[in-house]
């Protein structure tokens, strides 16, 4: 039996989802069930009361210069939101991870940055009971929903990225996500490997991902490529720079410079050495 107090009402129920209040204020000793839309309304109700009602010194009003798109959003610094996320996530941890998994998608939904930041770290935590189809729910979410690299790379580095870990295999899903039209899903099918390729994991299939957005027009998907080749050469630097030596041609600039940051200063030269 969990026993939760939220405003005027007690609430006693085994199931978060199954709840009834008892001794309201305005129907004394009278019983009402509450669905689980309405505990889901009333739990994103407080989180965005809460985002919106932070004081000016935990604002960032020059947030939209680190974006190119238009972005929506509270204007908040890291430090509250990671406040609400730890502690809604107190409240909403011993849900099912499909219930957790609805909240995220409404938060998503509303298309602000800070309520993206809040589904992608829950969706996260929830790792230990990612299942194989959970793959599609990312793939909606990505495609519905994200729509700058902040929110992608949130959910995506992480996330997406402890789910391939899981499921290997399920790289295929990763490059038909690049051949996308949505550019968003161009870019999560590379940033998802950046901590697995941190680790040396996975070189092959990161380089067949490279070679499918190589020549991709959108800087933020060549930012992406460029950004997992770089982390890549952390444990394979001598086979990423024999991999961008062969496509230095064909490849933007914006994801060449990415690819070789972490080089030798000699290896950079080489590597933008027009010897065309």
């Amino acid at each position: 039996m969990i026993n939760m107090i939220y405003g005027s009402y007690f609430f006693t129920c085994a199931d978060p989802f199954s709840i009834y209040f008892i001794g309201s204020t305005l129907y004394p000793g009278r019983e009402y069930k509450l669905s689980q839309k309405m505990l889901m309304e009333e739990i994103i109700g407080r989180i965005r009361e809460e985002l919106r009602s932070f004081p000016e010194e935990d604002r960032n009003p020059g947030v939209q210069r680190f974006f190119k798109e238009n972005i929506k959003c509270y204007g908040l610094k890291s430090a509250p939101v990671k406040k609400v996320i730890g502690s809604y996530w107190k409240e909403v941890k011993g849900l099912e991870k499909e219930e957790i998994f609805s909240l995220c998608e409404e938060l998503f939904s509303s298309g602000y940055t800070e309520e993206a930041s809040i589904a992608s770290v829950w969706a996260e935590k929830c790792s230990g009971r990612f299942e194989e189809g959970d793959i599609e729910t990312f793939h909606r979410w990505i495609d519905s929903y994200i729509d700058n690299w902040a929110k992608c790379d949130v959910l995506c580095n992480h996330a997406v990225g402890d789910y391939i870990m899981m499921f290997p295999h399920r790289i295929a899903d990763l490059k038909e996500w690049a051949k996308s039209e949505n550019r968003w899903l161009r870019r999560a099918s590379a940033v998802t490997l950046i901590i697995p390729a941190k680790k040396g994991f996975f070189l092959d299939d990161i380089f067949e991902i490279s070679d499918i957005l190589l020549e991709d027009g959108e800087d933020m998907v060549q930012k992406g490529y460029g950004w997992m080749l770089k982390d890549a050469s952390i444990t394979h630097m001598d086979e990423v720079f024999a991999y961008v030596m062969k496509n230095k041609r064909r490849m933007p600039r914006t994801a060449l410079r990415y690819a070789i940051e972490r080089m030798p200063k000699e290896m950079k030269a080489e590597a933008m050495k027009k010897d065309w």
